[in-house]
C-alpha cells in the first residue's frame, strides 16, 4: 500500500458549543491548555502520515490557519482546503480529492479525542489493505451517531463484518457507534458521489461506506476498548479534559510563594502562585497570576489568567481570564477567552458557567 495521507476535518459551526463557537472554531478549543485540533494532528505524525490537508469553514478556517501554520511545528505538512457549506462528511471527502488523488488515506474529526492515538491502526490498515477500516465503540446512546450492524461470529472474542451502516437511526439495531476515525482507500470517492443527500440535507459518510458494503467491498471494523471522546458539548469537553490531564506528568516550571502542589500537577513557566493550594490533576498556563485561591482536580487554567479569593474545579478556563474574590466555588465551567468573573454582593455557594469570549460578569 502507497504512503498514506491524512484529512483532518475542521469546518462545522459548533452550535453545542455557543457561545464559545461564536468567535472561536470549536475545534480550538483548549483541552488541557491545548486545542483539541491539535490531538489529532499528532496523532496522525505520530502514525507517520506526513501530508495532511484540513478541512476548513469559510468563516473560521483563517483562524485555524493561524493557529496550525504550515504544520512544520508538529512535524508534518499542513494543506488548507476550503468547504464552502457543511454538506456531510462524504461531501469533505469529494471536496478534499484534489489533494487526496488516489492515494490511501485516514480521515479524522478534528473535534474528537482517541486514547492512545491511531498508529498501531494505521499499521493494521496498511498490512490488511481492507477497501476501509471503521472504528466502533459501545454507546449509551446510539441513536446520537452512525450505528454499525455486525455480523455474528463463530469466533468468541472474533469480530464479524459489517452489515449496515445507519446514520442517527430512531431505533438502533446496536450500541455500536462510528468513532470519528475512519481509513479509506480511493475506492471512497466514487461510493461518496454515487450517493444522494440524506434527510437532514448532507451527504453521510454512512452512505458512502454502505455503498462499498453493497459492492462488496471489504470494510472492517475495529472496536475501541479505550475511551473515544467527541467534545462537541460542554460535558464530553470537561471529561475529555479529565481524561487528559489523568494522563499527565508533574512540572512545576513557574514560581510558588507560600503555595502547596498537591498530586499530578503542570505549572507553566512565567505562572506565579500566592498563597494558592493546586490539588492535581490540573494545569496552570503560562503567565497566569493565582493568589489566595484553591484550584481542585481536573482543572486547566490558560495562559495569563488571573484568579484571587477564589475556589475553582472540573473547569476550563481559557486565556487571559480573570476571576476574583468569589469567596466560594466555581465548578464544571468552561469560560472563554478574555472573560471576567467577579463577586459583588452576596453569592450562593456554587456556579456553574458556560461563557462566551469577552463576556464580563457580576455577581450579585
Amino acid at each position: 500500500m502507497q504512503a498514506l495521507k491524512g484529512l483532518i476535518l475542521s469546518g462545522g459551526k459548533g452550535t453545542r458549543l455557543r457561545p464559545i463557537t461564536h468567535t472561536s472554531a470549536k475545534q480550538l478549543v483548549p483541552v488541557a491548555n491545548k486545542p483539541v485540533l491539535f490531538y489529532g494532528i499528532e496523532a496522525m505524525a505520530e502514525a507517520g502520515i506526513e501530508d495532511i490537508a484540513i478541512i476548513i469553514a469559510p468563516e473560521t478556517g483563517a483562524e485555524i490557519e493561524r493557529a496550525a501554520g504550515d504544520g512544520s511545528r508538529f512535524g508534518v505538512r499542513l494543506t488548507y482546503v476550503v468547504q464552502s457549506t457543511p454538506a456531510g462528511l462524504a461531501h469533505a471527502v469529494l471536496t478534499a480529492e484534489p489533494f487526496l488523488k488516489d492515494s490511501p488515506f485516514v480521515m479524522y474529526l478534528g473535534d474528537n479525542l482517541l486514547q492512545g492515538g491511531i498508529a498501531e491502526l494505521v499499521s493494521a490498515f496498511s498490512e490488511h489493505e481492507p477497501d476501509a477500516l471503521i472504528l466502533l465503540t459501545e454507546v449509551a446512546d446510539p441513536q446520537n451517531y452512525g450505528v454499525a450492524e455486525l455480523e455474528p461470529s463463530s469466533e468468541p472474542g472474533a469480530v464479524g463484518r459489517v452489515l449496515r451502516l445507519v446514520e442517527k437511526p430512531e431505533s438502533p439495531v446496536s450500541d455500536l457507534a462510528l468513532v470519528g476515525v475512519y481509513m479509506f482507500t480511493a475506492v471512497i470517492h466514487d461510493a461518496a458521489r454515487s450517493i444522494e443527500p440524506s434527510a437532514r440535507g448532507e451527504l453521510e459518510i454512512t452512505d458512502a461506506i454502505q455503498q462499498l458494503i453493497d459492492a462488496g467491498r471489504r470494510v472492517e471494523p475495529h472496536i475501541v476498548r479505550g475511551w473515544w471522546k467527541d467534545t462537541g458539548r460542554l460535558e464530553d469537553m470537561l471529561e475529555a479534559n479529565r481524561l487528559i490531564l489523568e494522563n499527565q506528568l508533574g512540572r512545576i516550571d513557574g514560581e510558588l510563594v507560600q503555595s502547596n502542589v498537591e498530586g499530578r500537577v503542570v505549572i507553566e513557566k512565567g505562572a506565579r502562585l500566592q498563597r494558592t493550594t493546586v490539588r492535581g490533576p490540573a494545569i496552570i498556563g503560562a503567565g497566569a497570576q493565582l493568589r489566595d485561591c484553591y484550584i481542585g482536580p481536573y482543572t486547566a487554567i490558560g495562559e495569563d489568567c488571573t484568579i484571587s479569593g477564589a475556589e475553582i474545579e472540573h473547569s476550563i478556563l481559557l486565556s487571559g481570564c480573570s476571576v476574583c474574590e468569589l469567596q466560594g466555588r466555581m465548578e464544571s465551567s468552561l469560560l472563554g477567552r478574555d472573560v471576567t468573573i467577579r463577586r459583588c454582593d452576596r453569592q450562593p455557594r456554587a456556579y456553574r458557567f458556560m461563557v462566551g469570549d469577552s463576556s464580563d460578569i457580576s455577581i450579585l
